[in-house]
């Protein structure tokens, strides 16, 4: 956990209100600027712009006290991806709104140099991301630094578009006009190819424990990427999913041995993940479809050796 949440009901109407921690709540030693909540505020002012309805409503901010007031968006209403997915409740459509809704985002903030100023937080996203996910995990794995210092120098000196840095399941919720779009304490002026590759990975780790629909999430993982390439305009579309192939399976190995591990997987199932993701690493490729598929494919082949 990276922030305290409070809701606050007051008498005509029920608000959140988020504070950044300086040190995350989290099994290593992961310590964060708390200046990564001004961040936040302002991926929301910019977002609910583009894309009105699919964030939360920024109300106010306290930049001294490092918090922010948004609106409170109820369970009920807006159940959270991560739930429905592990509980089987696994649509194509969902996945496809998803990606469109990162698209219409990175393609609205292509280019703007307003944008790429405001947004310029290259030492917040190494804190939360870069430091965390793919640094710590090469010092666990010597053998593969090469490969993860090529792909941590291609996403910090890409500068494309606005990236959210936190596209998982657990901060998508499913509201009545679609996907919204939580947490984003990592937004920054980068690659949009690390959203893409970040929220993919989820749905591929996913097929390990999904209740009953372990085999519809590849062919959401593709609607998905579908989408979000009908919206890509900034440069060709397969220069961003060669990125995003490399990307995956270097997060994929993050998820099991990073500062941030998934909580749902178990010893052997980590195992598994950690097997298939340092065979993807070994053989990289830019076809981000074919990373998808093979990566599933090893998962599976794995778990009906168990």
């Amino acid at each position: 956990m990276s922030s305290e949440l409070w809701r606050v009901d007051l008498a005509d109407r029920t608000i959140c209100v988020k504070r950044a921690l300086e040190k995350l709540k989290v099994k290593g030693d992961w310590h964060a600027p708390v200046g990564r909540n001004r961040v936040e505020w302002d991926w929301l002012g910019f977002a609910a712009g583009i894309v009105p309805g699919q964030v939360p409503e920024p109300l106010a901010h306290d930049g001294s006290r490092a918090l922010f007031a948004m609106s409170y968006l109820p369970t009920p209403s807006h159940p959270v991806w991560k739930a429905l997915l592990l509980t089987g409740a696994v649509h194509e459509q969902d996945a496809a709104a998803v990606g469109d809704l990162i698209g219409r985002l990175h393609a609205a903030s292509a280019g703007d140099r307003e944008l790429a100023r405001r947004f310029a937080t290259d030492d917040n996203f190494t804190s939360l991301r870069i430091e965390p996910y793919l640094a710590a995990t090469a010092r666990r794995h010597p053998d593969l630094a090469y490969e993860f210092r090529r792909i941590i120098r291609s996403t910090t000196t890409t500068h494309l578009a606005v990236v959210h840095g936190d596209v998982s399941p657990k901060n998508i919720l499913l509201g009545p006009s679609g996907p919204v779009l939580l947490d984003a304490e990592c937004a920054w002026y980068g690659d949009p190819a690390f959203d893409i590759a970040f929220v993919v990975n989820h749905l591929v780790l996913k097929t390990l424990v999904a209740a009953g629909q372990r085999q519809a999430l590849l062919p959401s993982a593709h609607a998905l990427v579908d989408a979000y390439a009908r919206q890509v305009t900034w440069e060709a579309v397969d220069g961003t999913f060669a990125r995003a192939a490399k990307l995956l399976p270097a997060l994929l190995l993050a998820r099991v041995d990073g500062l941030s591990p998934v909580e749902y997987l178990d010893t052997e199932q980590q195992g598994l993940v950690r097997a298939a993701a340092r065979k993807l690493l070994g053989a990289p490729t830019s076809d981000l479809r074919s990373v998808m598929t093979k990566a599933v494919q090893l998962l599976s082949a794995g778990r009906r050796r168990q």
